[in-house]
């Protein structure tokens, strides 16, 4: 009977696992803010992969974790770099089995750790950095990346990468725009997973956790440019924006279930506090009775397995 007037159900599709692919090592190096969850060399990168098809994941969102950061970024556009040659692992690996994603952002690759190219007084400059991401965009897109995460939050990123696509040809490379992201404490230990260089804060890029309207209208903005599906981050501390958005948007919105919210559950059951398995799918299935038609969560895996095994 519970089962048969449930009102929000979780699938094994709906879920993308995000994965970190660190250059120069040979096998899996544990994070230690994340239990669970490691640096992948490419040579364990197909591995993940299969094992998150195996189970009917819908997708894998690839973020690059480089040996060498410069003030420009150079290793996102580098056909060599980390994240392109993880892109065409992951893509080999995965054939038609999931969709292959990847981050579009500069935080991972800059020796400052922001997400843009900085002028000479040391604030992001948002017309410089667009050219950097349209570059970026289309050596993801060479390297196979069926959809872009546009996670930077600078003004017209979405509309700009979107033309570079089409110009370049690969106007089926579909956009994710990270729509409403905030300036969150949730974000701490995935800047410890991609050894993020940053001092300071992204304030000034990132979203206000107090706006609540600014989220919509953020989302609306990004549709307008032409995004194919638009982002909530965090999800957790955030249902009421990705309701609004979800009410508002005519495309498809998801929700990042980001590391602080993973981690705290993580810590938690291992004090024996809280009830791990209910806690991860409860914490998920918030996230889409609030609106999200798709979840990232570094669960998919584990949870896509337990779906698949029969868990209501």
């Amino acid at each position: 009977m519970r089962r048969l007037v449930s009102e929000t159900r979780l699938h094994p599709a709906d879920l993308v696992l995000p994965v970190f692919v660190r250059e120069g090592v040979t096998e899996p190096v544990p994070i230690g803010s994340m239990p669970g969850v490691v640096q992948h060399s490419l040579d364990s990168l197909p591995a993940a992969i299969a094992e998150a098809a195996a189970v009917g994941v819908g997708g894998v969102m690839l973020f690059g974790v480089p040996e060498s950061r410069d003030a420009l970024g150079s290793g996102a556009t580098d056909p060599d770099g980390i994240l392109n040659v993880a892109t065409r692992v992951a893509r080999e690996a995965a054939g038609d089995a999931l969709v292959v994603q990847t981050d579009l952002c500069l935080d991972e690759f800059t020796d400052h750790g922001h997400c843009g190219v900085l002028d000479d007084e040391g604030r992001v400059d948002n017309d410089a950095t667009l050219e950097r991401y349209t570059a970026m965009a289309l050596e993801q897109a060479r390297a196979g990346s069926q959809l872009l995460g546009l996670s930077g939050m600078m003004d017209g990123q979405t509309a700009a990468v979107r033309q570079a696509l089409d110009d370049g040809g690969y106007q089926d490379v579909a956009l994710l725009a990270y729509a409403a992201k905030y300036a969150s404490a949730f974000y701490g230990p995935f800047r410890d997973a991609v050894e993020s260089q940053l001092e300071g804060d992204r304030r000034t890029y990132q979203l206000d956790p107090g706006n609540r309207r600014e989220g919509v209208r953020e989302a609306m903005l990004d549709i307008d440019e032409g995004a194919d599906i638009v982002m909530v981050k965090p999800a957790g501390s955030y249902l009421d924006v990705l309701a609004d958005v979800a009410a508002a948007s005519d495309v498809p919105v998801w929700a990042y279930q980001v590391s602080g919210e993973y981690a705290m559950i993580e810590a938690a059951a291992a004090h024996g506090w809280i009830d791990r398995g209910r806690a991860i799918v409860e914490s998920v299935r918030g996230i889409r009775r609030a609106g999200a038609d798709v979840v990232l969560t570094y669960w998919a895996t584990e949870l896509a397995g337990w779906l698949k095994g029969g868990l209501e």
